[in-house]
């Protein structure tokens, strides 16, 4: 009997070490009381987790008895942790777990181009982020400049201009590069002259995230900004102190040079970021023309930040970029003698300065004053002709944001001066210009309730060549839970004419006659788009989201520019118009260490001129962006892109071919402060001069085609980092 008593015993407590718990749950927002959809949930010391879904349930099987620490974590909220004990008493099952807004995470994705102090997930304005991985990521693979971390966004596209020395421009859905706006912390330091080789120029290792506003965004910048903007977020000085460093080496023989520090004590604060880019003359088709071109670029970004108070700071900062760079004839480029070689040089010194003042008062308002002056020298030569000038401009601007509970408003006035000399003898064909813009504006962001937000925006600028003109804006946000998100908005834009454009830059500006004011006025444009965004979770631990735009802008009466009988070009503005009409849709999927982005983008861009509608040149309807990333631990990435373009309409009438580009990234760290990244671009080796050709006529003087597809083809890069 006492052997039977001691047999059940023994299973009673078996069973009991090895008894399952199920354990079930709700995860809220604890402002809205909405689900929080997405959010991981822990066990870390059974190894156990799920991720929320649509309804913010989570359930978690096969939990043994004990007491276990559970960890709740969304991005922008606080971690939240709770201890529990099971078996669950009948009050602990289906608890309901409010989760806390934390500003310092909020922070880190605050939006700085909409001047709002709301977060990107609650401001009617779309705006697109690229930061932390995702930044890190797409900077690996180009480190010596931006091109390529605009290039694979949705909607974007580097356009190269020049087949020899690598020039490109920015375009936002399908629109030429002149009306995409550059910016540097909100300074525009990139127009103008200024803007010919300005993305090969910018190394983003010192970035904190890149945010694109796309359609008008002439309320707040003025103008330039009709197609969108893109504003370079720069690394502020945190707490801890950040010391890292970046090389980089090619299979095209460059080299990539970075360093970066940043410090804050009490009162004083600073950073610093130098580079050394190198390139090397490469000819992958074998033409004797030059794919990349020989260039060698010293960059140095210092900022010195004084905190004067509690609420106050300044700030100071200095942009110096030195470049020369060779393009052209292969062997001419590699410093062997050729008799009378194609090339094309461009030297270029480019010096700005930035000083920024900010005053938080007590009930909230805050002050802010900027300013920017800026130097820029360059010289372009090909045999028997140099182009040879240097730009002056600077932007201050003044603004304030009164205090109120329901209300956020910004008032500002701002100074735009530019001015251009060009170095030519003749002065009726120098492209000499001067102008200043006054401007005027005000923004008002009004949360009408939980779900509904209302942004608008009024501009006033007076411009001192082409008169006053008024700028609206508004978009609306309504957001009817948290699974789901619309957005509705547009406004009025215009650009100043300038020489400066795509179609200049490929004549080197040879024979380009200067605009008149009195016979041009400004390009003028109206445009809008529509958002949708939605995430849920299809299985458990998969969450997914999906955002489709919907957009079009119209910009009446263009410059074109045209050849005149005796052998000059000149922009001239006839009546008519180009629009932009079209649709990006972006897939988000992450299941386990996997992740997937989808990004498609249809772009049909009409020129309409005297009841002719034709095809813009150098835009492909259909676009395609696939990524696929596995991330393991957060130490090691591996990732393949494949990219789509459709057949583009050329400059000439023809039509050039569709092509895929296929690229492999990787990267490992070691440790915590080193890691090594290896890259394959373009292991198809996709290249224009393999299905098309990129000039006509003989070595010596090409008159080259439209560039639409890569002329560099495949290209290894690899290298290491490391942070202190």
């Amino acid at each position: 009997m006492k052997f039977k008593l001691l047999l059940v015993l023994s299973f009673w407590g078996i069973a009991s070490a090895f008894s399952q718990n199920t354990f079930r749950a709700t995860i809220k927002d604890s402002l809205t009381q909405e689900p929080v959809i997405g959010a991981t949930a822990l066990f870390p010391s059974l190894e156990k987790g799920v991720i929320s879904d649509g309804q913010g349930e989570i359930t978690i099987t096969g939990i043994p008895n004990g007491t276990f620490k559970l960890e709740l974590r969304f991005m922008g909220y606080a971690v939240l942790e709770r201890t529990l004990t099971f078996p669950l008493d009948g009050t602990s099952q289906g608890l309901i777990f409010l989760m806390a807004p934390q500003t310092e995470e909020m922070e880190e994705i605050t939006l700085v181009s909409t001047r709002s102090s709301r977060t990107i997930e609650d401001i009617p304005t779309r705006v697109e982020v690229i930061a932390g991985e995702e930044l890190s990521e797409k900077g690996n693979m180009k480190p010596g400049d931006i091109r390529m971390l605009l290039n694979e966004s949705t909607g974007i596209r580097t356009q190269q201009t020049s087949a020899t020395s690598y020039n490109s421009s920015i375009r936002i859905q399908g629109l030429d590069g002149r009306y995409t706006q550059l910016l540097r912390d909100g300074f525009p330091l990139y127009s103008g002259f200024a803007s010919g080789l300005s993305l090969m120029q910018i190394a983003p290792l010192d970035l904190k995230q890149v945010e694109v506003v796309k359609g008008s965004s002439s309320t707040l910048y003025g103008g330039g900004a009709i197609a969108g903007l893109v504003n370079l977020i720069s690394k502020t000085p945190e707490e801890e102190p950040e010391l890292s460093f970046m090389a980089n080496g090619t299979s095209a023989l460059g080299l990539d040079l970075s360093g970066f520090y940043s410090q804050k004590s009490n009162r004083l604060g600073t950073t610093i970021f130098a580079s050394y880019n190198m390139g090397s003359p490469y000819d992958p088709a074998d033409i004797g023309l030059t794919a990349i071109p020989k260039f060698d670029r010293f960059t140095l970004n210092p900022k010195i930040y004084w905190y004067a108070g509690e609420r106050t700071e300044i700030m100071l900062g200095l942009n110096a970029v030195l470049e020369d760079r060779l393009g052209g004839n292969l062997d001419h480029a590699k410093g062997e003698f050729v008799d009378n070689p194609y090339f094309e040089a461009n030297d270029t010194e480019r010096l700005s300065t930035q000083l920024g003042f900010k005053h938080g008062f007590r009930d909230r308002s805050r002050l802010e004053f900027k300013n920017s002056f800026s130097f820029f020298d360059r010289d372009i030569q090909i045999p028997d002709y140099t182009f040879s000038g240097y730009q002056r401009s600077s932007f201050s601007e003044l603004n304030y944001s009164p205090s109120s509970d329901m209300l956020e408003w910004i008032f500002g006035l701002n100074l735009w001066t530019e001015y251009f000399d060009h170095a030519l003898e003749n002065d009726t064909e120098a492209l000499d210009y001067s102008y200043q813009i006054f401007g005027l504006f005000a923004q008002n962001v009004w949360p009408v309730n939980n779900t509904l937000s209302l942004e608008t925006g009024l501009r006033a600028d007076f411009h001192s060549d082409y008169g006053a003109m008024v700028l609206p804006r508004m978009s609306i946000l309504y957001e009817p839970n948290n699974a789901l998100t619309f957005r509705l908005g547009g406004g009025l834009g215009y650009k100043t004419p300038t020489v400066f454009t795509e179609e200049a830059e490929r004549l080197q500006f040879r024979s380009v006659l200067p605009i008149d004011p009195e016979n041009v006025d400004l390009e003028r444009s109206i445009g809008g788009n529509f958002d949708i965004n939605y995430k849920w979770v299809p299985i458990p631990g998969m969450t997914m989201s999906i955002n489709t735009l919907l957009f079009y802008t119209k910009i009446n009466d263009p410059l074109l520019l045209t050849m005149t009988g005796n052998g000059f070009y000149e922009f001239e503005q006839p009546d008519g118009y180009v629009d932009t009409r079209g649709a990006e849709i972006n897939l988000k999927v992450k299941y386990g260490d996997f992740k997937l982005f989808t990004g498609y983008t249809h772009a049909n861009v009409k020129q309409h001129q005297g009841g002719t509608v034709t095809d813009f040149p150098l835009v492909a309807k259909h676009r395609l962006n696939n990524v696929l990333m596995y991330e393991k631990e957060e130490n090691l990435w591996v990732g393949l892109e494949a990219y789509y373009y459709s057949p583009q309409k050329l400059s000439s009438g023809e039509t050039g071919q569709s092509y895929w580009i296929l690229g492999l990234m990787s990267e490992k760290k070691i440790g915590e402060n080193f890691s090594v990244f290896l890259n394959f671009e373009n292991f198809l080796d996709t290249r224009q001069t393999r299905f098309d050709s990129v000039f006509t006529g003989n070595l010596d003087d090409p008159q080259f085609r439209d560039i639409y597809a890569p002329v560099d083809g495949f290209v290894v890069n690899g290298g290491f980092k490391v942070r202190f």
